[in-house]
């Protein structure tokens, strides 16, 4: 049985992610477990999580990224960082993008955090491509 769609093709949010995701060399968008997921060989990011511990809350206009190692726990000090379920085990991260009390959203900082993400997952060629482009 396939999963539902978790999230709004229209979403501006999901929009702008697209746009960051997709300018990196070889990056691709795929739907898998109802949400967008950008990749090259692997997943470097998925659109939409939802908590890992405490009531399950859900973050439909976030993005989980693996950033580095060292990062992840300066990066949880940030209001808008979660521990995606079944996700923060392996490294990953979630950044709530939606629009809210927090403060606005750094898109600098979510470039950054994708580009980290890729550079974590993707084939040397394709890092040596991006880095060419500078």
């Amino acid at each position: 049985m396939p999963h539902p769609i978790m999230f709004d093709d229209g979403d501006p949010v999901l929009a702008r992610v697209r746009a960051v995701a997709l300018a990196l060399p070889g990056a691709a968008e795929k739907i898998s477990h109802g949400r967008p997921n950008f990749f090259t060989v692997k997943v470097f990011a998925t659109y939409s999580g939802s908590l890992r511990a405490g009531d399950g809350r859900r973050f439909p206009q976030s993005i989980l990224v693996k950033p580095d190692e060292g990062e992840f726990p300066a990066l949880l000090q940030h209001p808008r960082y979660y521990e995606p379920k079944y996700m923060a085990p392996y490294g990953w991260i979630g950044i709530d993008l939606a629009p809210g009390d927090a403060p606005p959203v750094d898109w600098d900082e979510v470039a950054e955090l994708l580009d980290m993400s890729y550079r974590m997952t993707a084939p040397a060629k394709l890092i040596r491509e991006l880095d060419g482009r500078g």
